[in-house]
């Protein structure tokens, strides 16, 4: 970028900040990362940036959740360590949960709260990679969270993985067995819907999933963070079709992790749930006693992982959630109501985008355009994701590559709609409007470079 050029946020103090922070490479960087920079940036400037970066809930908590840990605390159980696999009434309504909206049994034993479904999924891996040597390798289902990846690191666990982007429907059961004939595969994760694609695994992917994890038993972790919020489905009426798709419906071998982040929009009292079929709670894996007090699945799970991690969730948090959980199965509070604006954002920023010369990556769920929700993806002509990253928060807009998230293509941005507000959209527009301006032109003079090489090279003008 030319330094004289003007842009909506100062070029000298953006690229002083950017050097300044020390990351190598902006379409490298972590979300957590992107953060910080933004943030210096905005401390620096006093701009405010279309922020969508990161996966942050921009709603209102439900009252009944303020209330019910308010009361908690009220009670003094602040000064008390909770039960490590929950306390009982919660076990209870996320069991009673689990039953109403997905339409699926789970005994409160499996029912565990967790720190966040982050530490759900920690303590998924350390145990489903443990419980047999020969299986030691986990299979994300991509592009998704690239935390989960980062966790992998941290415990220095292996894993493979794919995009499925271009292996949907029938395609699924041949790349997925390719990766399970070969017999390491101690896990398979994946989002529904994706993060950050926003796709959704159908019914016949499911069972395709449900059916392999059994024949080469693998244990399915089902990452439904983004619970509920398929907007084209309503599965808001407790205990009535539709339900929440899930892999459930097709093997034993699952462990569910659902976020009360986004759904709940409670992401700042880290309190999570993860659900351990019956079957696979009580299943026993001698190996298991290498590492934890027992050969037990679900035991090893309670006393070995959750345990060494944090022994037990904000003890408050759990009666907030109690609460919330108890007006949604009861019908007196509805969920999908509750966050349905984020839909209502993604449309309108994904109208700017467009109108401004960017694409949508991943614009099909299969055969139909993909839904309105929590994330969208976008390029722009003739630029990677890495550089395009970088130009836009000269522009006051940030996000973060595809590339860290899995995906093969490494032309996109993820774009998250949580922070950024309906009144936000002028801004945006202004904003986006003037990125096209500053590079259609060089998009164009690019183009036509490459064009001309290209014609050089077929006629024998210019050698390789």
């Amino acid at each position: 970028m030319n330094p004289t050029k003007q842009t909506p946020i100062d070029y000298q103090i953006v690229n002083k900040t950017i050097r300044k922070s020390g990351l190598e490479s902006i379409g490298k960087a972590s979300i957590r990362e992107i953060v910080k920079l933004v943030n210096d940036i905005e401390s620096d400037t006093g701009e405010q940036f279309i922020r969508m970066e990161m996966g942050v809930p921009g709603l209102e908590p439900p009252k009944a959740a303020i209330d019910g840990e308010i009361e908690a605390l009220k009670n003094g159980v602040a000064s008390e360590y909770p039960m490590i696999d929950g306390i009982e009434p919660l076990k209870y309504e996320i069991s009673r949960f689990i039953d109403n909206f997905i339409n699926i049994s789970v005994k409160p034993e499996g029912c565990l709260p967790t720190v966040g479904a982050m530490q759900a999924s920690f303590a998924a891996f350390m145990v489903s990679s443990r419980r047999n040597s020969a299986k030691d390798t986990t299979l994300f289902i991509d592009p998704g969270f690239p935390v989960q990846k980062d966790q992998h690191k941290v415990l220095g666990l292996k894993y493979e993985s794919f995009d499925v982007y271009n292996f949907r429907g029938d395609k699924l059961r041949d790349k997925l067995e390719s990766y399970l004939k070969k017999g390491n595969i101690s896990t398979i994760l994946y989002s529904n819907p994706n993060n950050p694609s926003w796709i959704c695994l159908n019914e016949k992917e499911l069972k395709i999933i449900g059916e392999l994890a059994t024949k080469y038993d693998a244990i399915v972790l089902e990452d439904l963070a983004y619970f509920g919020m398929d907007f084209r489905h309503d599965i808001s009426e407790p205990g009535e079709p539709p339900y929440q798709p899930t892999v459930a419906n097709y093997t034993d071998n699952y462990v569910l992790l659902i976020s009360s982040s986004k759904c709940f929009s409670l992401a700042g009292e880290r309190v999570g749930m993860m659900a351990i079929s019956d079957s696979l709670f009580y299943r026993k894996f001698p190996e298991l006693k290498q590492y934890f007090p027992s050969e037990g699945f679900g035991y090893s799970m309670i006393y070995g992982a959750l345990y060494s991690l944090s022994a037990g969730a904000n003890h408050s948090a759990q009666y907030g959630l109690l609460e919330v959980l108890k007006a949604v199965n009861e019908g007196r509070y509805n969920f999908v109501e509750g966050v349905r604006e984020y839909a209502e954002r993604a449309k309108a920023m994904k109208q700017l985008f467009l109108k401004y010369g960017f694409e949508l990556v991943y614009a099909k769920d299969k055969d139909q355009p993909v839904s309105d929700g929590f994330y969208f993806t976008i390029s722009f002509p003739g630029m990677e994701g890495s550089e395009l990253l970088e130009e836009l928060i000269y522009y006051g807009i940030s996000a973060i590559t595809l590339d860290i998230t899995g995906s093969e293509r490494t032309e996109g941005l993820r774009a998250c709609v949580s922070q950024v507000s309906l009144n936000q959209m002028d801004d945006l527009e202004y904003r986006l409007q003037r990125f096209q301006e500053d590079h259609l032109k060089s998009v164009y003079i690019k183009r036509r470079i490459s064009e001309s090489l290209n014609a050089c090279y077929r006629t024998g003008y210019v050698s390789l």
